[in-house]
């Protein structure tokens, strides 16, 4: 901690509250954590993903590509065509394109169970706020009761503000609104 009360870290003084600086460095942890906790396969899906969403793929695929066509419509007079009708490399494509997607939809399975995880967090979060806040606006109504300070507020609000709120009911209100 430095005298501002920011967090410092090996590049310096952070330039976030020491609150976010922790709470970046749980999350950067977690990350850490889950990325040991995958499996060998899960490893080389998400490897084989990353490479082929790069333009280096992009690039061997063009060298690739292109050199089979120039090949096998003869433009290379050193070299005699092998898969004149392209069939062959249909197929090749086909295959490729076939492993490319299940890898793809294993990387994207995996990136929403994360996502879910955090939605998860998040709402417990947000649950444990609104019952923090229920509880804060009670205390401070008793409060200003007890002081006999006036508030803007009007009665049937702050009795409304003062009532917790049920996600059940709020899931059940948004299903019944929700168009069909």
């Amino acid at each position: 901690m430095t005298r501002e009360g920011r967090s410092a870290t090996h590049d310096g003084p952070s330039e976030v509250s020491s609150v976010i600086d922790q709470n970046m460095e749980a999350l950067i942890q977690r990350q850490r954590e889950n990325e040991k906790d995958r499996s060998f396969q899960e490893k080389v899906a998400g490897g084989i993903t990353r490479f082929a969403g790069s333009m280096v793929f992009v690039y061997l695929h063009l060298a690739f590509f292109g050199t089979w066509i120039t090949v096998n419509l003869g433009l290379v007079p050193i070299m005699s065509p092998f898969d004149p009708t392209l069939v062959i490399l249909a197929m090749v494509a086909s295959v490729e394109a076939i492993f490319i997607s299940t890898f793809v939809l294993i990387s994207q399975n995996r990136m929403a169970a994360e996502s879910e995880k955090r939605a998860e967090l998040a709402l417990q979060i947000s649950l444990l706020n609104e019952h923090e806040t229920t509880r804060i606006i009670t205390m401070l109504s008793a409060i200003a009761e007890k002081l006999n300070v006036g508030t803007e507020v009007h009665p049937e609000e702050l009795a409304e503000l003062k009532q917790d709120v049920s996600p059940e009911v709020v899931l059940a209100e948004i299903e019944r609104r929700k168009p069909d």
